[in-house]
């Protein structure tokens, strides 16, 4: 019982704070004429977070932060793309105007939900790093029941933003509120981007340069 409670618990910690991630489902989940439209964003994230969590206690996804080229490969996809998908979503709403923002397709859902989970380098170190250390703490039976509580969380999360999403977007008939919200989300995705983008320059270059650039543009 206790490997239970701890990866609830430990899953709702990780997966609770606001994110590009979390912000994305509730934003397909709102704009989505049915709630069934929104699916392939929702079991993307939720095939993506289970490879995550189940790598992380196999020991499998510490690889990835063995070599620096991968880790920096990450880092520059991930930036480039979150760039885009933000332009996307900001893009989509200013074409509608007044009107119900612009709906993602099934592939494009797929591939920004899968994006912002596995070419986010801080999210696996996230996994890693607490999850994965976590486990350590089990062994046989206790572990894969510890897994399947971080797992089960992060399933039940996603369907529930999707769903309250789903709930908001029957209220806002005007569609206003949904294009703010796709604003909001494109800001968070671009934010988010612009961390990989310093985070991919903090680790090609000294940081002593880094901060050398930061005075120039600063006086």
């Amino acid at each position: 019982m206790e490997p239970l409670l701890h990866g609830i618990v430990l899953a709702f910690g990780l997966i609770l704070p606001l994110g590009v991630q979390n912000v994305f489902l509730f934003n397909q989940g709102a704009i989505q004429k049915k709630f069934t439209q929104a699916l392939p964003a929702v079991i993307t994230a939720g095939v993506c977070d289970t490879v995550l969590i189940y790598s992380a206690v196999a020991g499998v996804s510490l690889l990835v932060f063995s070599f620096d080229w991968l880790k920096n490969l990450l880092f520059g996809v991930g930036f480039f793309f979150l760039a885009y998908m933000g332009w996307a979503m900001w893009k989509s709403t200013a074409a509608a105007s007044d009107k119900q923002p612009t709906k993602f397709s099934a592939k494009r859902q797929i591939a920004f939900a899968a994006s912002v989970s596995l070419l986010n380098p801080h999210a696996i170190m996230d996994t890693v790093g607490v999850i994965g250390t976590s486990s350590l703490v089990y062994t046989d039976s206790a572990k894969w029941l510890f897994t399947f509580a971080c797992i089960a969380v992060s399933w039940i999360w996603f369907f529930s933003l999707a769903v309250a999403g789903r709930k908001v977007g029957k209220l806002d008939r005007s569609g206003r509120f949904l294009n703010h919200l796709n604003r909001i989300s494109a800001c968070i995705v671009w934010g988010v981007a612009l961390y990989m983008g310093y985070q991919l320059l903090h680790s090609l270059f000294a940081p002593e340069i880094l901060a050398e650039v930061a005075i120039i543009f600063s006086s």
